[in-house]
């Protein structure tokens, strides 16, 4: 993927090295293991992990590493790549784009939706408008999930900024507003629809980018089609507990965050996106 060189995004929070050690995902199999069991039964993954690493209560700044400069670099580039293509499209439908804000950070880190632990993964916080990521995230992808690329980092980016375009649009109110009378499994079904959403508008993002960066390279989407597999919800319950329960899919499965994904590239539809709440849920 083409991005060294280009406009770094000013809407950054950078914290790394302030927080506390969990001795989270990053340390080996084992823990990756226990983190995909914790997402897949819907609980707080630092249950698993609390005892896994020590404390750091002086929130001591480590010594910078050439290699995750870089990769923050990266996620600064592709933040304001975002920034750029959500502007031109919301400017086209009329609107103003008001823009995120990425926030690195190292372990865990306090935001407006609570502490949260980097075991969870990349999150967008609704309440304070924000996208955090440990960049630690990036090494999973690669070692332990296997999506290795450049261009499968900036989906995983880009996905969370879906999570904040579908909040300007609406869609996230309208699904908590029918969460109100939902039972657990229809609950679930409409979190797919909400995280494919994402994926498909991640796709969107990428359509355009593509017109205005030429950043992509030979390889580079399937390096983002192989990491939308690999972190689809039957792909980890597998791994995780050795079954699939599509009761408790709450992100898609592999096949469909990849089919959404390439329908927001393919055409490039900002509107279409509203096809995935219309859809009955078995032709997702």
């Amino acid at each position: 993927m083409e991005w060294e060189g280009r406009e770094q995004s000013s809407n950054v929070d950078d914290r790394r090295g302030r927080g506390i050690s969990t001795g989270a995902v990053v340390g080996g199999g084992g823990g990756l293991i226990l983190v995909l069991l914790a997402l897949v039964l819907g609980v707080d993954p630092r249950q698993f992990m609390g005892k896994m690493g020590g404390n750091d209560p002086e929130g001591e700044q480590r010594a910078k590493d050439p290699a995750e400069e870089r990769m923050a670099d990266f996620a600064k580039v592709i933040f304001h790549d975002t920034e750029e293509v959500w502007d031109e499209q919301f400017r086209v439908m009329g609107k103003v784009y008001k823009k995120p804000t990425l926030v690195l950070f190292s372990d865990q880190v306090e935001s407006a939706c609570g502490m949260q632990s980097a075991a969870v993964g990349p999150f967008y916080c609704p309440n304070d408008s924000k996208v955090y990521i440990d960049l630690s995230f990036f090494h999973t992808l690669e070692k332990q999930l296997g999506s290795p690329g450049e261009f499968a980092r900036a989906y995983v980016l880009a996905h969370e900024v879906g999570h904040h375009v579908q909040r300007l649009l609406g869609y996230s109110a309208r699904v908590d507003d029918a969460r109100q009378t939902m039972s657990k499994t229809e609950n679930n079904k409409m979190s797919v629809r909400l995280e494919l959403q994402a994926d498909y508008l991640a796709g969107v993002w990428a359509h355009y980018g593509n017109k205005k960066y030429k950043f992509l390279k030979q390889g580079d989407l399937e390096s983002a089609t192989n990491a939308a597999f690999h972190i689809g919800d039957d792909v980890l319950q597998k791994q995780a507990r050795g079954r699939v329960s599509p009761d408790g899919f709450t992100h898609g499965t592999a096949k469909q965050r990849q089919r959404w994904f390439l329908e927001g590239f393919n055409t490039g539809d900002v509107k279409k996106a509203r096809e995935l709440f219309d859809l009955p849920y078995e032709k997702l």
